[in-house]
Formats: C-alpha cells, structure tokens, sequence
C-alpha cells in the first residue's frame, strides 16, 4: 500500500493558527525523532543504536513487538523512517517533507510504503481504508503535538 496526504501548517486565511517557521517544524520532526514516545501511542521505550549527522538507528519496544528503525534526515527538508523487516513487523517506510508552495505557507506530506494489500486477495486488503485512517489520525495529532511544543516555547 502507497497512501500520502498533506497537512497545512500555516493558513494565512485563519489568524487563530499560530503560523510556525521552517525552523519550529523541522525541530518538532527532530523532537519526533529524539523522543518518539509522544508521537506513538504504546511505545514503551526507544534506544539510540547508532547516530550520526543525517541518520539514526533505533531500537523501538511497544509490549512484545520490538522494531527496528532507520531515520534518515534531510536537513530543514525531510525525515524517512524505513522500519527493518523481522519476524514481527514486515516493514515499510514513513516520509514527512516539509514543503513550501508559496512563501511562509507550509504543509507537511506524509507518504507512506507498506506491504499491506499488495496482493489483491489477501485477507488484509479489507483493513486499508482503516489503516490510511488510522495513519492520517496519528499525523494530524504529530502535527498537534509540534504546535503545542512550539505554543509552549520548545521550538526556536
């Protein structure tokens, strides 16, 4: 399964959204990154296994399910977490890009790569609208997460 959607992080239409720069979203995907608990409802604890400029590895345990992740970041542009595949998980990757249309209107795309209901007839080809709204449930609360970091000064 393929899914992406964007959300809109500034509207100039709307003066009760609190406008976020470049620089606030890109720290909040890093806080997303530092401290993932947060972000992932039933993660119980995530531990840095290497790190350098532009891309971690982690060790995230959620009860008995233990995945392991590579991040990869693209400086003030993007992050990809590309989860290894292992007898508990079958893998698959998460992009969020930060993108600009127009000058200080930012959206955030999240694009999606699964093996869920790659073939046509499987039993879990029933559950991919449930997922996709499950996905775009957990971005829309990503996004609510950044804008209270940055409401509460968290975010330079």
């Amino acid at each position: 399964m393929n899914f992406e959607h964007l959300i809109a992080i500034n509207d100039p239409n709307n003066p009760l959204v609190l406008p976020l720069s470049r620089q606030q979203i890109w720290q909040g995907l890093l806080h997303r990154v530092d401290n993932p608990r947060p972000f992932l409802p039933g993660l119980e604890s995530c531990t840095l296994l290497e790190r350098s400029a532009t891309m971690l590895k982690r060790r995230l345990v959620f009860g008995p399910a233990v995945i392991e992740d590579h991040v990869t970041l693209v400086d003030q542009h993007a992050v990809c977490f590309a989860i290894q595949p292992s007898e508990q998980h079958a893998g698959g990757s998460l992009t969020i890009t930060i993108e600009e249309p127009a000058s200080q209107h930012f959206f955030l795309r999240f694009a999606y790569v699964t093996t869920l209901g790659v073939q046509a007839n499987s039993e879990d080809a029933a559950y991919i609208d449930y997922v996709k709204s499950a996905y775009q449930q957990s971005d829309l609360d990503c996004v609510r997460l950044i804008r209270t970091l940055a409401a509460d000064g968290e975010l330079q």
